[in-house]
């Protein structure tokens, strides 16, 4: 000390307001205990310097041009863990308060919403499945290049398509009023039996079936399905020369496996093609009608003359001969489902790429849906279409 005299002296604690509500700034604490005034004033030699406060605030250092955050725990000097302790209180605390016990289920339940919406991109696309084609090419499993968007439908020669337009030339399609289940009505040509309305058509199919070689039953299933189909789907015009060219290339008209089309329609034995298990070029499809159209509960097999698998047949399959049944084997159930296939969705079959899109929808590869075009195409001149 500077008087030489050893007393302890104590420092009186800073308040926290000016006293007496005065204005003037709060001294700062020295380190040094204030000098006695009866002593003179001595010189230091050593330069005077500022006192240093004992907690200084945190600082901030500039550090290649940015400013260093300092985590908040350290500047608050608590360490992490209990500051972690102390969050989770404070939270726990607000949950039981009104506010919280609205809040929080809200959010909990907007978390879950957008945790299942996240599972949902990511599962449902890999559970949707591609859809299956009607029929099966057992040769190829070819991709498709594409769909041709112009040129021309099979069999246009300029005739307009559609009932009373198609047919022979000077023996078109008869007008009649045919419905899927139902007799048509009207003039006719040949005998009409209610079991058939298809025989309506005989004397027609008779002699497109000459210039065409088609079989009269088959011819007649055919026609009957182009007048079913302008009467309950008029913008699809579809022509029967189409589902003639795919009753041909699938089964050559119901006479594949050595079957014969009877006179009411139904082939005999019935047509059913080799399991789709993925041999031999084949497609590989599983069971899905527990075997009780092609008799096989391990593998699906394509049924009648138009070879439709089953699961197909379950949604689009027919009654065209108004027997009560849905036969895959009778050929005027199978034409009139097929071309019930061929224009869903709006397809206007007189628009090429409508026509690609239908037969390759049909059977998914491109050398099949070249045979039925070119097939169509060759009854089409044949028959005067």
């Amino acid at each position: 000390m500077v008087d030489g005299e050893q007393r302890s002296t104590v420092r009186p604690l800073r308040p926290a307001a000016p006293p007496d509500g005065g204005a003037g700034p709060v001294p700062r604490p020295r380190s040094n205990p204030a000098p006695d005034p009866s002593e003179p004033k001595a010189e230091s030699a050593e330069p005077k310097t500022e006192p240093v406060a004992a907690e200084a605030a945190p600082t901030v250092e500039p550090v290649a041009g940015r400013r260093r955050r300092v985590p908040f725990a350290h500047a608050v000097g608590v360490p992490p863990r209990q500051l972690a302790v102390g969050v989770a209180r404070a939270t726990r605390a607000w949950s039981r308060r009104p506010s919280g016990r609205t809040t929080l289920p809200a959010l909990f339940l907007l978390a879950l919403v957008a945790a299942t919406a996240a599972a949902g991109a990511l599962l449902v696309p890999a559970a949707v499945r591609k859809p299956q084609p009607v029929a099966v090419d057992a040769t190829t499993n070819a991709p498709v290049q594409g769909v041709p968007q112009t040129g021309a439908v099979p069999g246009a020669t300029g005739v307009p398509v559609g009932p009373g337009a198609t047919g022979f030339p000077g023996t078109p399609l008869p007008t009649l009023t045919a419905t899927p289940g139902g007799t048509p009505t009207g003039p006719v040509v040949g005998p009409v039996t209610p079991a058939r309305p298809a025989d309506a058509l005989a004397g027609w199919a008779q002699q497109v079936s000459a210039a065409t070689g088609i079989p009269q039953v088959a011819m007649q299933a055919y026609g009957y399905a182009e007048l079913v189909l302008a009467q309950t789907q008029r913008s699809c015009q579809l022509s029967w020369t189409t589902l003639a060219a795919i009753g041909y290339v699938e089964s050559r008209h119901g006479s594949a496996n050595k079957a014969t089309l009877q006179a009411n329609g139904v082939a005999v034995p019935e047509i059913v093609g080799a399991p789709l298990d993925g041999q031999g070029g084949r497609s590989r499809i599983l069971d899905t009608d527990q075997g009780q159209l092609d008799h096989d509960r391990v593998y699906d097999k394509a049924l009648g003359p138009m070879q439709f698998i089953p699961s197909t047949w379950q949604e689009i399959g027919a009654d065209a001969d108004n027997d009560g049944v849905r036969n895959p084997h009778d050929i005027d159930d199978a034409a009139l489902a097929a071309g019930r296939y061929l224009c869903k969705g709006g397809r206007n079959m007189t628009i090429p790429g409508d026509w690609w899109g239908a037969i390759l929808s049909y059977n998914d590869v491109r050398r099949y849906a070249q045979d039925v075009f070119d097939k169509a195409d060759e009854y089409g001149r044949l028959s005067g279409t």
